[in-house]
């Protein structure tokens, strides 16, 4: 008998992955926003880079909060569901039984097969059997809430420094159009590298990041500038 075969979905790097995008991407954004628009609020270079330094280091807060709460979030409600799946295997088997054989019955297995297969599932790991096949949660999916938060505050300053690093090089009579520049040529680099990693077309999410980052700067440049000469 040849040795079982093990594949390695793209799916498994959902969790991280999700994270680590959300979060260059955004590090990327608000902190090449925030230069560009400071920088057409005002000609001094010492306050654009003391606002981008402090947007780095409240944005990489924020988002490990942010990523924490909320992935939480869905932990609790997840052992929620697990706590209710275990009172009730206890209380009642057989009803357990009964409605893991009707879910695979939905998926194509013969009602007496799905029986012996909910059984076997069953006596093997029955909260595994109804965690997966019921409430439809496995290891590539589960809330992880501390790889979340170190993920997405890990990124975020690594995006954020990207556009800081630019403006520090950059002459201050262009360091706006260069910052801009650079940022979204840095954006399309990492919508290209995130779907790769994802195993989608580079294409599309290329220019859905790139877009968006360019709405981003072209808003708050507006905005700086229009503040700029009212105040």
């Amino acid at each position: 008998m040849p040795p079982l075969h093990r594949e390695s979905h793209l799916i498994q790097r959902i969790g991280w992955l999700r994270a680590a995008v959300l979060g260059a991407n955004d590090g990327i954004i608000s902190t090449a926003s925030l230069v560009v628009g400071v920088s057409a609020a005002s000609t001094n270079v010492s306050e654009v880079l003391i606002a981008g330094v402090a947007g780095l280091v409240a944005g990489a807060m924020s988002m490990a909060a942010g990523e924490y709460v909320s992935v939480s979030s869905q932990a609790d409600t997840e052992n929620a569901d697990l706590a209710r799946e275990t009172r009730e295997l206890a209380s009642q088997p057989e009803a357990e039984l009964e409605e893991l054989a009707q879910i695979y019955v939905t998926r194509g297995v013969q009602l007496e097969v799905a029986r012996q297969v909910a059984g076997q599932m069953m006596a093997k790991d029955a909260i595994a059997a109804h965690s997966r096949d019921e409430l439809g949660l496995s290891d590539h999916v589960v809330a992880r809430p501390i790889q979340a938060a170190m993920t997405s505050a890990l990124t975020f300053t690594v995006g954020a420094a990207v556009p800081l690093a630019i403006a520090l090089l950059s002459p201050k009579t262009s360091l706006a159009i260069i910052v801009s520049v650079g940022s979204l040529l840095c954006l399309a680099v990492l919508g290209a590298v995130g779907a790769r990693i994802g195993g989608a077309k580079i294409l599309i999410p290329t220019i859905r990041v790139t877009f968006w980052g360019a709405f981003a700067m072209a808003a708050t440049a507006a905005i700086g500038a229009l503040i700029g000469h009212s105040v």
